[in-house]
């Protein structure tokens, strides 16, 4: 099985540099893919991809380019559900997996969220990004990458 590829969602990730610093302990790359806003890297192991302005271009890009094995980092619930079906291991911002057991319930309560800010019910604010989150992020990414990088070989 080849070396697992690291994928990040990067339009409003916040996790971008705890990607960085897991990736490197491991040896692996990481691809960061985003519609604006990204910085080229000098280092070798860290491409950015900028894909054309559009609702799923990222994601679309991201979905030709996992496979099995892969590493996708997005809080984007249905580019999440296109990775699984891949095969690819999907993780939150926040530390939190999708799952192909949590990926049903996680599109229904997105469906709801939406339908609720659109009836004016939700403001729809998120919450700041905290710490905590940061540190579960580091902790179940680190441990899925040496997953990964286990089932390769």
């Amino acid at each position: 099985m080849p070396v697992p590829q690291i994928y990040v969602d990067a339009d409003a990730c916040p996790v971008k540099d705890e990607v960085v610093r897991v990736a490197e302990r491991h040896g692996l790359v990481v691809t960061f893919v985003a519609n604006f806003g990204l910085r080229p890297s000098r280092d070798p192991m860290v491409r950015s991809v900028m894909v054309p302005q559009g609702a799923d271009a990222a994601d679309d890009w991201i979905v030709q380019q996992v496979d099995a094995g892969d590493l996708v980092v997005t809080s984007d619930i249905p580019l999440a559900g296109r990775a699984l079906k891949k095969g690819a291991t999907v993780i939150g911002p926040t530390g939190k997996p999708f799952t192909e057991q949590s990926i049903g319930m996680a599109l229904a309560m997105r469906d709801l969220n939406q339908h609720l800010r659109e009836t004016g019910e939700s403001k729809g604010y998120n919450a700041g990004f905290t710490s905590r989150e940061r540190s579960a992020f580091l902790q179940v990414f680190d441990a899925a990458v040496q997953r990964a990088k286990h089932k390769a070989g």
